[in-house]
Protein backbone atom coordinates (compact mmCIF):
# COMPACT_ATOMS: atom_id res chain seq x y z
CA UNK A 1 0.00 0.00 0.00
CA UNK A 2 1.20 3.47 -0.91
CA UNK A 3 0.14 6.67 0.77
CA UNK A 4 -0.72 9.56 -1.53
CA UNK A 5 -1.35 13.23 -0.89
CA UNK A 6 -4.41 14.85 -2.40
CA UNK A 7 -2.31 16.36 -5.21
CA UNK A 8 -0.66 13.00 -5.99
CA UNK A 9 -4.05 11.30 -6.11
CA UNK A 10 -5.47 13.95 -8.45
CA UNK A 11 -2.51 13.36 -10.79
CA UNK A 12 -2.97 9.57 -10.63
CA UNK A 13 -6.70 9.75 -11.36
CA UNK A 14 -6.02 11.88 -14.43
CA UNK A 15 -3.37 9.54 -15.86
CA UNK A 16 -4.30 6.02 -14.70
CA UNK A 17 -6.68 4.20 -17.05
CA UNK A 18 -7.03 1.34 -14.53
CA UNK A 19 -7.92 3.60 -11.61
CA UNK A 20 -10.72 2.54 -9.26
CA UNK A 21 -11.64 5.08 -6.59
CA UNK A 22 -13.06 3.40 -3.48
CA UNK A 23 -14.82 5.26 -0.65
CA UNK A 24 -15.02 3.11 2.51
CA UNK A 25 -17.14 5.48 4.62
CA UNK A 26 -20.79 5.13 5.58
CA UNK A 27 -23.70 5.72 3.23
CA UNK A 28 -24.58 8.91 5.14
CA UNK A 29 -21.06 10.29 4.80
CA UNK A 30 -21.02 9.41 1.09
CA UNK A 31 -24.33 11.20 0.48
CA UNK A 32 -23.04 14.28 2.31
CA UNK A 33 -20.02 14.56 -0.01
CA UNK A 34 -17.75 12.30 -2.04
CA UNK A 35 -15.08 12.40 -4.70
CA UNK A 36 -16.66 12.12 -8.17
CA UNK A 37 -16.64 8.64 -9.77
CA UNK A 38 -15.96 6.87 -6.47
CA UNK A 39 -17.69 3.63 -5.50
CA UNK A 40 -18.94 3.19 -1.95
CA UNK A 41 -18.10 0.07 0.06
CA UNK A 42 -18.76 0.70 3.77
CA UNK A 43 -16.01 -0.93 5.85
CA UNK A 44 -18.12 -0.55 9.01
CA UNK A 45 -20.51 -3.14 7.57
CA UNK A 46 -18.07 -6.10 7.52
CA UNK A 47 -20.29 -8.56 5.64
CA UNK A 48 -21.20 -6.02 2.97
CA UNK A 49 -17.56 -4.97 2.67
CA UNK A 50 -16.31 -8.56 2.26
CA UNK A 51 -19.08 -9.38 -0.21
CA UNK A 52 -18.27 -6.23 -2.17
CA UNK A 53 -14.60 -7.18 -2.43
CA UNK A 54 -15.61 -10.41 -4.19
CA UNK A 55 -17.05 -8.34 -7.06
CA UNK A 56 -13.96 -6.17 -7.61
CA UNK A 57 -11.37 -6.70 -10.35
CA UNK A 58 -8.00 -7.37 -8.68
CA UNK A 59 -6.12 -6.12 -11.74
CA UNK A 60 -7.30 -2.52 -11.19
CA UNK A 61 -5.37 0.14 -9.28
CA UNK A 62 -7.33 0.98 -6.14
CA UNK A 63 -7.28 4.43 -4.60
CA UNK A 64 -8.99 4.17 -1.22
CA UNK A 65 -10.25 6.96 1.01
CA UNK A 66 -12.38 7.60 4.08
CA UNK A 67 -12.87 10.68 6.25
CA UNK A 68 -9.43 11.05 7.84
CA UNK A 69 -7.36 8.09 6.62
CA UNK A 70 -7.78 5.50 9.38
CA UNK A 71 -10.55 3.34 7.85
CA UNK A 72 -8.92 3.46 4.41
CA UNK A 73 -5.63 2.09 5.82
CA UNK A 74 -7.63 -0.72 7.46
CA UNK A 75 -9.48 -1.35 4.18
CA UNK A 76 -6.20 -1.56 2.26
CA UNK A 77 -4.83 -4.05 4.79
CA UNK A 78 -7.93 -6.24 4.42
CA UNK A 79 -7.81 -5.96 0.64
CA UNK A 80 -4.15 -7.07 0.65
CA UNK A 81 -5.16 -10.29 2.44
CA UNK A 82 -7.69 -10.89 -0.36
CA UNK A 83 -4.98 -10.62 -3.01
CA UNK A 84 -5.30 -6.98 -4.07
CA UNK A 85 -1.83 -5.66 -4.89
CA UNK A 86 -2.25 -2.18 -6.36
CA UNK A 87 -3.49 -0.17 -3.39
CA UNK A 88 -3.06 3.48 -2.52
CA UNK A 89 -4.42 5.33 0.49
CA UNK A 90 -5.40 9.02 0.47
CA UNK A 91 -3.50 10.61 3.36
CA UNK A 92 -5.89 12.55 5.59
CA UNK A 93 -8.92 11.18 3.74
CA UNK A 94 -11.57 13.35 2.15
CA UNK A 95 -10.94 15.99 4.82
CA UNK A 96 -7.59 16.70 3.06
CA UNK A 97 -8.99 16.37 -0.48
CA UNK A 98 -8.38 19.47 -2.60
CA UNK A 99 -10.11 18.29 -5.78
CA UNK A 100 -13.77 18.59 -6.68
CA UNK A 101 -16.50 16.90 -4.64
CA UNK A 102 -20.08 15.86 -5.28
CA UNK A 103 -22.23 17.33 -2.53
Amino acid sequence: MKNLTSKELIDKLESDEDAFLLDVRSEEEYEESHIPNSKLLNIRNPQLFMDGLQDLDKSKNYYVYCHSGARSVQACQIMETFGFNNLSNLLGGISEWTGSKNN
